[in-house]
């Protein structure tokens, strides 16, 4: 099994920046691929950008050019740095790791419990 513990949620302006951490422990060694999904109650959620062990990122169209997503494989962490963000972008944000990425962009078989990112206008 295993955990992936979220931080780095809460309330910004508009403009503002936050950065989202996630650390992977327990077997590791199944996992390679991570990534972050969002979701709003009622909504379809959606993959905001993920990374494999090489490094290789994808992001969805809607935060190109304003996040970030890197990771330090010696501290099994992933982080997504949110720059420019807007109202839109509040939404509850949850980790994700599987063993193959293309699983990330289906049905990761880890995520985390969640962080909530509130962006005020």
């Amino acid at each position: 099994q295993v955990q992936l513990v979220e931080s780095g949620g809460g309330l910004v302006q508009a403009g503002g920046s936050l950065r989202l951490s996630c650390a992977a422990s327990g077997d590791i060694i199944c996992i390679s691929a991570m990534g972050w999904y969002r979701q709003t109650p009622g909504k379809e959620r959606e993959l905001v950008a993920d990374i494999t062990s090489l490094g290789s990122t994808n992001y969805t169209d809607s935060v190109k050019g304003r996040f970030t997503i890197s990771r330090d494989n010696a501290k099994s962490t992933v982080y997504l740095q949110m720059n420019s963000l807007k109202p839109e972008d509040t939404d509850v944000y949850f980790c994700v790791a599987d063993l193959s990425r293309v699983n990330i962009l289906t049905t990761p078989d880890y995520w985390g419990q969640g962080t909530q990112v509130t962006v005020s206008s």
